[in-house]
């Protein structure tokens, strides 16, 4: 972080990212003690040579079936780029990671990849192909069998595969991974694929079911990823320290968003002011036809959009109030996390769980807020009268 601070802080194309970066700095200097017992320590391989461009495609479209989900898409994936796409939940940012990764094909425009390109791609569902009966350990070796065994136990052990099942608290290599919690597929699904030295990730949530220090450390190994990368992800530390730009995936377009992740902050807010002034305006919005119905069908209309709309006013209601309690016990932990004292002494052993609080408390918040922007757009779509 403090290399790209030095490239770029002067370069006005990189100078918000600059920015970003140190703020992000100062914070991570004060929990750095947080991580020093990480059982996690890993390194991407290196890559084979990228081609330029990675890969382009120009005026696409997809989506599912019938249903165009993002349109006129015009993308470059350049070698080096790191790219967090941002947006609320169903925009697209999904879709489009499935598209780079080609699980979708285009509905319409022009794909190109590089010779050369070598895709790396993450997401949950992925976990599901992993074979039950089979160990993390017999996984590497129908990945890779030309690989002497001891190399393959050695590379596993950074992401906390160990040992044959004999003491210790490290999930063990040679245990079929059925059983396996989330958080154990996702370290095995990770393992799998930085092992095929991609030069373009494509990550969709890959912190999810992550624990604190496990996220550290792939943050750690993102950062010195020399390849291209995507990311989607509701981890905001995670995109502010690993990403040079960001996309903005929103209204079915794909356009550059020309900020940092502060900015996008703003940016929800004013959507959610936005949406707001239209639900309490919704006669701007209502069907003529509607307007023009009898008296007795608009009646029984009305009563409709009510019993549809009354559920989702309370849900809304409970959210502000999950907000405000979750905000309030976030600002509380971060003045305790500034706070010098609480390193030293009898205290420091709080730090790694209030560090961890602190992240979960952020992942709800997020949450929180997109489902509530998702309530108030569906509450735009039912007129209160």
């Amino acid at each position: 972080m403090e290399d790209y601070i030095r490239r770029f802080r002067a370069k006005a194309t990189k100078a918000r990212q600059a920015q970003s970066r140190i703020k992000a700095l100062e914070r991570m200097e004060r929990i750095a003690a947080a991580h020093v017992d990480t059982p996690f320590s890993f390194a991407f391989r290196d890559a084979p040579p990228a081609p330029d461009p990675l890969l382009q495609i120009e005026d696409g479209a997809v989506g599912y079936g019938d249903k165009t989900v993002l349109e006129h898409i015009t993308l470059t994936l350049r070698p080096g780029e790191r790219v967090g796409l941002l947006g609320r939940n169903g925009a697209g940012k999904s879709t489009l990671i499935k598209l780079l990764a080609h699980e979708l094909r285009l509905a319409s425009g022009h794909r190109l990849e590089g010779k050369g390109l070598a895709t790396g791609y993450f997401a949950q569902h992925q976990l599901e192909t992993l074979r039950p009966d089979e160990s993390a350990l017999q996984h590497m070796v129908r990945l890779d069998s030309q690989i002497r065994e001891q190399e393959l136990r050695d590379y596993l052990g950074g992401f906390d595969f160990r040992g044959d099942g004999v003491g210790g608290t490290s999930t063990p290599a040679t245990t079929p991974c059925g059983p396996f919690s989330g958080g154990e597929k996702s370290r095995l699904a990770l393992a799998l694929l930085i092992w095929q030295k991609p030069n373009l990730l494509l990550l969709d949530e890959p912190t999810n079911h992550l624990d604190l220090e496990m996220r550290h450390a792939l943050t750690m190994a993102l950062q010195d990823y020399e390849g291209a990368m995507v990311l989607v992800s509701h981890d905001r530390a995670l995109l502010r320290t690993t990403c040079d730009r960001f996309l903005l995936v929103d209204d079915g377009r794909i356009q550059p968003f020309d900020g940092d992740l502060d900015d996008y902050r703003d940016w929800l807010a004013a959507r959610r002011a936005e949406i707001t002034a239209t639900v309490a305006c919704p006669g701007q919005a209502a069907d003529k036809a509607t307007r023009k119905a009898d008296r007795a069908q608009a009646a029984a209309d009305r009563q409709a959009r009510l019993m549809a709309r009354r559920p989702l006013m309370k849900e809304i209601e409970q959210i502000d109030k999950r907000l405000a309690v979750w905000n309030r016990e976030k600002g509380e932990i971060e003045v305790r996390l500034a706070d010098s004292a609480l390193y030293t002494g009898q205290q420091a052993g709080e730090v790694p769980m209030l560090n961890k609080r602190l992240a979960e408390l952020a992942q709800h918040i997020e949450e929180a807020e997109l489902r509530w922007l998702e309530l108030h757009e569906t509450l735009e779509t039912i007129p209160a009268n």
